[in-house]
């Protein structure tokens, strides 16, 4: 077992790839990966480090895969784990809800106990409303991804993020450990 666990959900692949290129920059050594459709609780609660990433889907609603584990993810106990978060969505085209399902996560997993990591500035987006947004902090609650609008912007921000969460889960290392890649 690694370090830390990568948990996605995604319908249309847009969330794996993200995944598969978090867990590039951090070292395939340190991060196992896990499609939420195939896991359990007991997967999820074997790790102190967690990665959750989640697509928000139409009007602010949940991936189908999280959706299906959503009650059991209530049940887990996040008591002394770090999470980090990473979530998807369309700025122009949902702007009223973006990132709402990272958001709700987010609301999950620290009334069950996480200390949140990751959180990430909301600066170069342009959207109505989020869920994901810490109220006056101008942050998110983890890195924001857009592969609608911006998907050029997708690889250095990805980058930044897997170096600052290198650092806040004190891997061995640090920033200084992360391969920069240009995806």
């Amino acid at each position: 077992m690694s370090n830390i666990g990568l948990f996605f959900g995604s319908d249309d692949g847009n969330t794996e790839g993200v995944a598969l290129r978090i867990c590039a920059r951090l070292g395939v050594e340190r991060v196992d990966l896990y499609d939420i459709a195939d896991v359990t609780q007991l997967e999820i609660a074997g790790y102190q480090q967690l990665i959750f990433g989640i697509p928000t889907w139409d009007f602010g609603q949940l991936q189908s895969d999280w959706e299906d584990f959503w009650q059991d993810l209530q049940e887990i106990d996040f008591s002394g784990k770090t999470v980090a978060l990473f979530g998807l969505g369309d700025q122009f085209g949902y702007g009223d809800y973006f990132l709402d399902a990272m958001g709700m996560l987010h609301d999950v997993v620290t009334a069950n106990g996480a200390a949140v990591v990751g959180h990430w500035c909301t600066e170069g987006y342009e959207y109505e409303a989020s869920k994901a947004e810490i109220p006056g902090e101008g942050k998110f609650v983890g890195l924001g991804i857009d592969e609608d609008q911006q998907e050029e912007l997708t690889g250095e921000r990805m980058n930044r993020w897997c170096r600052q969460i290198a650092e806040e889960f004190g891997l061995k290392g640090g920033a200084g450990a992360i391969k920069e890649l240009d995806d």
